[in-house]
């Protein structure tokens, strides 16, 4: 990811009444991937100093910068240009001494001189000088820094990376550039990092330094994080890393017990946490697994990036359906299981004629307006495996309704209730 674009500074300070200009010259591309850049320096001993910089974009990303100045020479005064810091003389006049082919000497009119460098690399950092053979000599240095923007280090940054629940994760991110890079690291999705380096744990919107240590690893710190590497030379580049927390499968049911009226459809819901991603299934409560027709229809919504809600619609309910159902979800690591019975619940009488009615007046309603009408959510409970959790409650508009209920629907207990008191009474 890029951000930003490369700039060209110059700043001028005075050193012994002639013009020093420290340069700061930014490299497009890395260390591998270098574009040409020009670098221009030129004498400037005239009262009047003028430092200009040009950009000048092309397909090669070419930029010139130049100090321009009109030294008073006669014809018999040559100009040298010097590495002062290893005293290595680069050319004199307009012939190149060292060997380098990047080097090349150029001037516009006769008193303006130019030393350029092509394809500018970090060795080409230091001071050079500028030095006319007059009487007394004179010269000007300007210190040249070449910067290289970041670029991260593959072979040496993590990639995407699993753990299991519980465990510790160490991301590593590694970057080249000069001046060296900061890494900082962000949750892609804008969630806080969590960090547990002291008795608690604590929140953070990000976090510094080459390597992320995340411990005991909850299914909440899953997702992508991103290393991003900048040090003031654009663009600032960064890396995707997915982090996967493996864990058992667990099966929330939110209504255990269903009932609805004969000749409606009905919907069974359970949730599901899973990672890796688990194979979800519906069965009969024996083990006859079911499969989308025209009676049912199953459908999973993914609610986050380790769960999915699942969904069984039974067409035209029937008694031969009523009895146990099973959503099931099986990983590499392990399976869960949910269990939820569904019964034939009685409309009352005063409904039925209500609904006849109605159905006079107005044609009738759906069967499915029918159903959201008479379904209402009471219990809940979340189980896995060998265990049970806590118990959670979910009101789905979109689900049939459960009751909350032992072995007989509380009418029939209290009838049996008063045949039981007439017969004591009567003996």
């Amino acid at each position: 990811m890029h951000m930003g674009d490369s700039a060209l500074t110059s700043t001028s300070v005075n050193l012994e009444n002639l013009l020093c200009t420290d340069l700061l010259v930014g490299l497009r591309g890395s260390m591998k991937k270098e574009l040409t850049r020009n670098i221009i320096l030129l004498p400037h001993y005239a009262s009047r100093q003028r430092a200009t910089q040009d950009q000048h974009r092309s397909r090669s990303h070419v930029s010139n910068l130049v100090i321009s100045g009109r030294p008073r020479l006669t014809s018999d005064v040559n100009v040298a240009w010097i590495k002062a810091d290893t005293k290595a003389i680069l050319a004199i006049h307009e012939h190149v001494i060292t060997n380098n082919a990047r080097l090349s000497v150029t001037h516009s009119d006769y008193n303006t001189w130019t030393l350029n460098i092509r394809s500018a690399r970090r060795e080409d950092r230091g001071i050079y000088m500028c030095q006319v053979n007059t009487d007394p000599m004179k010269s000007q240095s300007a210190f040249l820094e070449v910067v290289i923007p970041p670029d991260i280090i593959s072979e040496e940054t993590s990639n995407d990376m699993m753990v299991p629940e519980g465990g510790a994760a160490k991301l590593v991110c590694k970057a080249r550039g000069y001046p060296k890079p900061d890494i900082v690291w962000k949750r892609e999705d804008g969630a806080e990092i969590i960090s547990r380096s002291g008795p608690g744990k604590t929140k953070i919107p990000s976090a510094e330094g080459e390597v992320l240590t995340l411990s005991k690893v909850t299914r909440g710190e899953m997702g992508a994080y991103l290393c991003i590497a900048s040090n003031g030379v654009p663009p600032s580049v960064s890396k995707r890393m997915m982090l996967h927390v493996h864990f058992h499968p667990m099966v929330q049911v939110p209504n255990q017990l269903v009932g609805a009226p004969i000749g409606t459809n009905v919907t069974l819901v359970c949730h599901v946490e899973a990672s890796p991603k688990a194979i979800n299934y519906w069965t009969r409560e024996t083990d006859e697994m079911i499969i989308t027709n025209s009676k049912y229809a199953m459908s999973e919504v993914k609610t986050s990036v380790y769960s999915v809600q699942m969904r069984l619609v039974i067409m035209n309910l029937q008694k031969h359906d009523l009895g146990g159902y099973k959503c099931i979800s099986k990983n590499s690591i392990g399976d869960a299981e949910g269990n939820i019975r569904l019964y034939d619940m009685e409309l009352p009488k005063h409904s039925r004629k209500g609904s006849d009615r109605r159905s006079e007046d107005d044609g009738g309603d759906s069967i499915g307006d029918r159903d959201h009408r008479l379904n209402h959510a009471h219990q809940g409970s979340l189980r896995e495996t060998g265990s049970t959790l806590e118990p959670a409650f979910d009101a789905d508009d979109n689900s049939a309704s459960t009751t909350s209920r032992d072995n007989a629907p509380p009418a029939t207990i209290g009838i049996v209730l008063i045949m039981l008191h007439h017969l004591v009474a009567s003996t």
